[in-house]
């Protein structure tokens, strides 16, 4: 379940709590600003356990900046579905920038990431979009986090997962590409965790002017396979796979 927008995440909680619900919904928490995000899902690997995110919006005070340029505070936690205070907790300043390319979604990822027999990671995906049709751009990032004690602790951290961009002249002629890339774990492991394999697929689409038609001539690159390794740390992230700061 997301919210976005105070107003919205006020009505939810207050619709929750007539019902007698709260203590088994997953209910985001609210948030006050037009472009906050709050967003709130039951892990099914753990039963009575939530995942709880959020994402508040800090305006740049910088001369000249847009109304959407700024940056967000990401909090992350962990709560059982009887309880109000958090388990387990992560909080990152200035985590996302927004600007030209703004933040539009957060979503919660429950996909099996057993890293080894005992630890379970869970991932969080962000989606950046820009405002321009003649140079679109979109893109996915996905962060892993296991939880230690009373910590949640990122362990791969903005692995571009979805990537959309091209140029457009606005009549016909341009070019765009797709870049879609898949999780699985691996039977190898590196440093006690699991080893994750990437599957990385691109098309790419070209539109040119062929008589009184415009033509799109498109390719499918095969797909290609990369093994990440942990290092102790985090999962060592290749030159192109890791978001743009």
């Amino acid at each position: 379940m997301t919210v976005k927008s105070g107003v919205v995440g006020w009505v939810a909680l207050c619709g929750a709590l007539m019902a007698g619900q709260v203590l088994a919904d997953c209910v985001p928490a609210p948030v006050i600003g037009d472009l906050d995000f709050s967003v709130c899902k039951q892990w099914p690997a753990y039963p009575g356990l939530n995942i709880s995110a959020d994402a508040k919006f800090e305006r740049s005070s910088v001369p000249g900046g847009t109304d959407t340029s700024g940056t967000y505070d990401f909090n992350l936690s962990l709560i059982k579905s009887d309880q109000t205070e958090p388990v387990a907790t992560y909080h990152q300043a200035s985590a996302f920038f927004s600007g030209g390319v703004a933040l539009r979604d957060l979503s919660l990822d429950t996909a099996r990431y057993k890293l080894t027999p005992e630890v379970r990671a869970f991932g969080v995906r962000v989606q950046f979009t820009n405002a321009s049709r003649l140079n679109p751009l979109e893109e996915t990032h996905l962060s892993l986090y296991v939880r230690e004690g009373d910590k949640l602790r990122p362990v791969l951290s903005q692995l571009v997962v979805y990537e959309y961009g091209g140029e457009w002249d606005g009549d016909c002629a341009g070019e765009r590409y797709e870049t879609t890339r898949t999780v699985e774990i691996a039977k190898t492991s590196s440093h006690g965790y699991a080893d994750l394999i990437i599957k990385t697929k691109t098309t790419g689409t070209t539109n040119v002017v062929e008589g009184d038609t415009c033509e799109d001539k498109i390719s499918v690159s095969s797909p290609e396979l990369t093994t990440l390794h942990y290092d102790g740390k985090s999962y060592v992230l290749p030159k192109g796979f890791k978001a743009t700061e």
